[in-house]
C-alpha cells in the first residue's frame, strides 16, 4: 500500500493509536481526517498537529454515521483511505447483569460501527481506487484476558469480519488490512489497568511504525509487537494470560 498522498479517514483519531497514526500520517504527506465524541479532545489533537481535519463524531450513533459520510462526501470528496481505530475496552463480569451495559457498548462501538461505517463508506471508497480498508483489532483476538470477555470477543470479531471482507473485496480496487496491536501506553482501557502494565506496553508511536511497515509491504494482517505472540500460540497464551486471574 502506498502510505502518501491520500486522504484518510481515522475513527477514534484524537488519542492513542489513532492520534499517532494520524500525526505519521500528515508527516508523510496525507490528508488527515480524525473523527471522535469529544470535542475537546478533537480540538487539543488539531493544536499539536495543526494539518488535521476534526468532525465530531460518535460512530455507534446510526445518524452521526450518515452525517459523517454526507460530510466527508462534500468536503473530503477524495478519501481513498479508512481507518476503523474506534473502540472502547470495560472489565464485564458476566455474572453479573449490571455489567450487560458495558457490554452492549463494547459491541456497538467496537463491531457494529466498523460494519456500518465500512458499508456506508464503500461507495466513496470505490469512486477512488486505489482505496484501503485498515480494521484495527487486537492481540487479544487470539488470547483474551478472560476478565474482559466482550471486548476481546469484539476484536476476535473484526477479525473475522476483516478475512470475509477482504475475499468480498477482492476483485475490486479495495484493499482490506487489519492492524493487530499488544498492550499500548493510551487511554483505552487505562482506568482499569494495573499501573504496572504501563511498563510493558508499547508506545503508541511504536506500534505506527511497525503497522507502516507492514502497510508498505502490503502485509494483510499485521501483528505488531507481542501480538505476533498471541496470534502464533493462541490458546497456549490464554493459559499463560489468565493463569493468576
Amino acid at each position: 500500500m502506498q502510505i502518501a498522498n491520500n486522504t484518510i479517514l481515522i475513527t477514534g483519531g484524537a488519542t492513542g493509536i489513532g492520534l499517532a497514526l494520524a500525526r505519521a500520517l500528515v508527516e508523510r504527506g496525507n490528508e488527515a481526517i480524525i473523527c471522535g465524541r469529544r470535542r475537546e479532545r478533537l480540538e487539543e489533537a488539531q493544536r499539536e498537529v495543526p494539518a488535521l481535519h476534526i468532525r465530531q463524531a460518535d460512530v455507534a450513533s446510526a445518524d452521526d454515521r450518515a452525517a459523517l459520510v454526507a460530510w466527508l462526501a462534500e468536503t473530503h470528496p477524495r478519501t481513498n483511505v479508512l481507518v476503523n481505530n474506534a473502540g472502547v475496552q470495560h472489565r464485564v463480569d458476566l455474572t453479573d447483569e449490571e455489567n450487560l451495559r458495558l457490554a452492549e457498548e463494547e459491541i456497538a462501538v467496537n463491531l457494529l460501527a466498523p460494519i456500518h461505517l465500512t458499508a456506508q463508506m464503500l461507495p466513496l471508497l470505490r469512486r477512488n481506487e486505489p482505496a484501503a480498508i485498515i480494521n484495527v483489532s487486537s492481540g487479544l483476538a487470539f488470547a483474551p484476558l478472560a476478565h474482559m470477555p466482550v471486548y476481546c470477543a469484539t476484536k476476535a470479531a473484526v477479525h473475522s469480519l476483516t478475512m470475509s471482507l477482504r475475499h468480498q473485496l477482492r476483485d475490486t480496487g479495495v484493499r482490506v488490512f487489519e492492524a493487530i496491536p499488544p498492550l499500548v501506553r493510551s487511554e483505552l482501557g487505562a482506568w482499569h489497568r494495573p499501573a504496572e502494565m504501563n511498563r510493558i506496553a508499547m508506545s503508541a508511536e511504536d506500534a505506527v511504525n511497525e503497522l507502516l511497515q507492514g502497510l508498505e509491504q502490503d502485509e494483510f494482517e499485521i501483528a505488531i509487537g507481542g501480538a505476533k505472540q498471541s496470534r502464533e500460540k493462541r490458546e497456549a497464551m490464554f493459559d499463560i494470560l489468565n493463569a493468576r486471574r
